[in-house]
């Protein structure tokens, strides 16, 4: 199986952050503390920031709103290869729009989901819409890693849809996000595809996605364990035994999701920010109740863990 030093270069690998977006009082994104919480979060262990996903909240802002995270980053000197945006949409058209604007910001690739409203939709109906937009676009800069999210999407990404993809993109779609939580469909993509960077979508399957040869993860929980996760990979990668680190891992990840992650991981950064303006969460999500967050910091602080320094 592929170790993950093997992968071409301009492919991630490593460590990203499923990054939180902060919002104002107005719940609109606030775009200096995110500049500085991606700061934080690659001087603390992350490969890259996976911004505008899931933990984002990326589905409960407008397009503009979108487009505006992404180029406020650059803008206050967050390098643009160090983005990997998700980009997907239900519509054709603001994939196409929202995608080209990472592009042209620098993005060193793209996180898709598919588009997820009409069910059931054939791999030949997602291989046409993905070839829509990497045809409209047009650009060899362009790198998507596609969402497989299952339980969230009620589409997932096929392993026949992968091949169709990579028959006639492969310097375009090289990789994926497996959020599945199935292992065996994560290692299996290793296997089957050479060169992909299957990135898994849980800190407990990190250590088991790379000794699998896969490229790393994408995680929720690495906004506040970035540190744990990139002592499991840097020490994967050297050859020690990080068994240790990875049990650490999956304690922060256990305790945390026990509770909405976005507003549990909001709640921790406030706390270790000193910054209440952390709780925002824009709606249908709602903040922990005082007996939720009262049990979340005392699981976090049960934890043998100590979140790095704010800047």
């Amino acid at each position: 199986m592929e170790d993950p030093l093997t992968l071409p270069p301009d492919r991630f690998t490593g460590v990203l952050a499923a990054a939180l977006t902060p919002l104002d009082a107005n719940l609109r994104p606030n775009h200096d503390l995110m500049a500085d919480h991606s700061r934080w979060l690659l001087n603390n262990g992350c490969d890259g920031l996976a911004i505008l996903g899931t933990t984002g909240e990326a589905n409960s802002f407008s397009l503009a709103e979108r487009i505006n995270i992404i180029e406020a980053l650059v803008d206050n000197g967050i390098p643009g290869e160090k983005l990997l945006p998700g980009t997907g949409s239900c519509a054709l058209t603001d994939a196409v729009e929202l995608t080209g604007k990472a592009i042209e910001a620098g993005a060193g690739g793209v996180l898709m989901l598919p588009p997820f409203y009409y069910k059931d939709p054939s791999d030949a109906g997602l291989h046409a819409f993905f070839s829509e937009v990497i045809e409209r676009i047009g650009d060899n800069r362009l790198k998507i890693y596609l969402y497989h999210f299952p339980r969230m999407s009620a589409t997932p990404i096929t392993h026949g849809l992968i091949e169709l993809l990579r028959k006639d993109y492969p310097e375009t779609v090289v990789g994926v996000k497996d959020s599945s939580g199935d292992l065996d469909n994560m290692l299996s993509m290793v296997r089957e595809f050479p060169g992909f960077s299957v990135l898994s979508g849980a800190d407990d399957l990190l250590l088991p996605v790379l000794q699998g040869g896969g490229g790393g993860c994408i995680t929720a929980c690495a906004n506040v364990g970035s540190r744990l996760a990139a002592d499991v990979y840097a020490g994967h990668l050297a050859g020690h035994n990080v068994d240790a680190a990875q049990e650490r891992l999956v304690a922060v990840r256990r305790e945390i999701s026990q509770f909405p992650l976005p507003p549990a991981l909001k709640t921790l950064m406030a706390r270790h920010m000193g910054n209440d303006g952390w709780l925002n969460v824009r709606p249908p999500l709602t903040r922990l109740s005082e007996e939720q967050k009262t049990s979340l910091l005392a699981a976090f602080d049960g934890i043998d863990y100590e979140m790095p320094a704010a800047a």
